[in-house]
């Protein structure tokens, strides 16, 4: 019988993955293109997701992201990073959402989608 610790010894600690870490839940429903990356929005049953990436990463650049429910406040994700802003998700079951998208200066907005 393996104990947890035993475990731990013969599979190795769950690393967590960058590219995990940077997945939204649900199905894609919209990407919108940046000359340096894209935009992407993606949907459960209750749950909107979305995530500003850039094509080639590795070079610090400031980005953002934000998603707002219709009635809602927006949730924001904005710095320097080297791949991705977010993801952001906010509860959007029977709701519209909008979601923006900055990266290197340049700025996308998808208008009220998902209605």
């Amino acid at each position: 019988m393996l104990t947890t610790a035993g475990a731990l010894i013969l599979t190795g600690p769950a690393a967590p993955s960058a590219e995990a870490a940077s997945v939204c839940s649900g199905r894609p429903q919209k990407t919108v293109s940046l000359a340096t990356g894209e935009l992407r929005i993606y949907k459960t049953r209750d749950y909107a997701c979305a995530l500003t990436v850039v094509r080639i990463p590795g070079a610090w650049r400031a980005m953002s992201v934000s998603l707002q429910p219709r009635g809602g406040h927006p949730v924001v994700d904005g710095r320097a990073f080297t791949g991705q802003a977010g993801p952001v998700t906010v509860h959007a079951l029977n709701r519209c959402v909008r979601a923006s998208g900055t990266l290197s200066g340049e700025t996308v907005s998808t208008g009220w989608i998902l209605c």
